[in-house]
């Protein structure tokens, strides 16, 4: 300021103080007098000023905690399958599992169903009728990304306890969840856990699984050993899952007549079962070898339905109309199911979709998802002609209930955490 300002504002400040003329009459801005009774005028108070009191950031609203369940359908390695993924390092599926490498990396949470046991140490793999398949089939699928497998089949005591007890280690190894075999009492009582983080919160998914057979064998060292079907069983099973604190429970059952894509009426009462038991979220269907329906059943935990796939034929396998009557064995389905938990709120399949997969047996039973194969026809064996008739087997199986999704989802949140089952 100038020199002349300067000079008015110490004289200003000087009377202030020698005559101690009220603050309200006084002002430290140079030629200003503030009128009396007008406090709010002065801009020299006599005190400190007081701090402005801070604005509260509001609380972010809780968000809706949102994600993707993926499965697939039988996982079958027949000797010919077997040899598509032998070569001269060994043996690797991850070649003819890669054409749906972008649908498991895209799902929070990918479920498949290894209908085989692995073979025990010391024993050759083989293929049908009694399986024993390769561990490495075990480490490929951990490596393509499914966090778990569904492991009752009527083949799941095929290799006997031993088969059963390499089978679950090789998915311990692999990392991988496991539910509907066990290698002691103990075991087969819990289901296998999911934990995801999403929104600031946990969402846990109890998986559960159940044969109704094991052609003709005993379950080994007991009933324990593989879940069997039973209503009763499955829905107490689920009553304490949701105890210990699942949020939603999901049921894989393996039943149906082969190569039948029409439900048989087990299939039907024991889901319809399940759905009035008010504690089942969603059933993945398995062992058809074909696709079946997808269906929304009346019931579920409250009340507004249960999403039910009773079939997704074979994700990989030899099966084709040579052996079993019907291309249809060579088509499988995804099931994509969007889950939700509104803040306070239980969790809840909001819906479900499917895409649909073939195997490339010429190309060396290379899996395709079947609208990726149609949009590069010239990367396989099969014409488009047969593409299609694939695309409409899955079509007209799955029905109209739920929609087809063309293109694979995407993460909303990092891997879920694989609860080690209670040994």
């Amino acid at each position: 300021m100038t020199t002349v300002r300067v000079l008015r504002f110490l004289v200003s400040v000087a009377l202030c103080h020698t005559l101690v003329i009220a603050a309200a009459g006084c002002t430290s801005s140079p030629g200003t007098t503030a009128p009396s009774g007008d406090p709010g005028a002065s801009s020299s108070p006599t005190g400190p000023t007081p701090s402005p009191t801070p604005t509260r950031e509001p609380e972010p609203e809780p968000q809706d905690a949102e994600f993707t369940l993926l499965a697939a359908g039988d996982v079958l390695p027949h000797d010919p399958l077997n040899d598509s993924a032998t070569g001269p390092a060994g043996i690797d599926y991850s070649p003819l599992l890669a054409g749906i490498d972008p649908w498991v990396a895209g799902a929070d949470l990918a479920l498949c169903h290894l209908e085989a046991p692995v073979a025990p140490p010391g024993v050759e793999p083989t293929g049908y009728p009694v399986f024993a398949g390769p561990p490495e089939l075990v480490r490929d699928l951990g490596e393509q990304g499914w966090d778990g497998c569904s492991t009752a089949s009527n083949h799941s005591a095929d290799a006997g306890y031993d088969g059963v007890a390499a089978t679950l280690k090789a998915l311990d190894k692999a990392g991988m969840g496991h539910v509907g075999t066990a290698r002691n009492r103990r075991e087969s009582h819990g289901a296998q856990y999911y934990e995801l983080r999403r929104s600031g919160r946990t969402v846990t998914v109890a998986h559960l699984s159940a044969t109704y057979d094991l052609n003709g064998y005993d379950p080994p060292r007991g009933d324990w050993s593989v879940d069997l079907i039973n209503t009763k069983r499955i829905v107490r099973q689920a009553e304490r899952a949701r105890a210990a604190g699942a949020d939603l429970v999901v049921v894989s059952l393996h039943d149906g007549y082969e190569y039948v894509t029409e439900p048989t009426p087990h299939q039907l009462d024991t889901t319809r079962a399940l759905a009035s038991s008010r504690q089942v979220d969603l059933v993945i269907g398995h062992h058809a070898h074909v696709p079946q329906p997808v269906e929304r059943l009346r019931g579920g935990p409250r009340g507004d339905g249960m999403w039910v796939t009773y079939g997704l034929g074979n994700m990989i396998s030899n099966q084709s109309a040579d052996c079993c009557g019907t291309w249809a064995t060579a088509v499988g389905l995804l099931m994509v199911a969007d889950i939700v938990q509104p803040p306070d709120e239980p969790a809840r399949v909001r819906g479900v979709r499917w895409a649909a997969t073939t195997v490339d047996l010429d190309a060396g039973h290379r899996l395709r998802s079947t609208r990726d194969a149609l949009a590069h026809p010239g990367s396989g064996q099969l014409t488009v002609a047969e593409l299609r008739e694939r695309l409409r087997i899955a079509q007209g199986a799955a029905g109209g209930a739920a929609d087809e999704q063309r293109k694979p989802p995407r993460p909303t949140g990092n891997p879920p955490r694989v609860v080690p089952r209670d040994r």
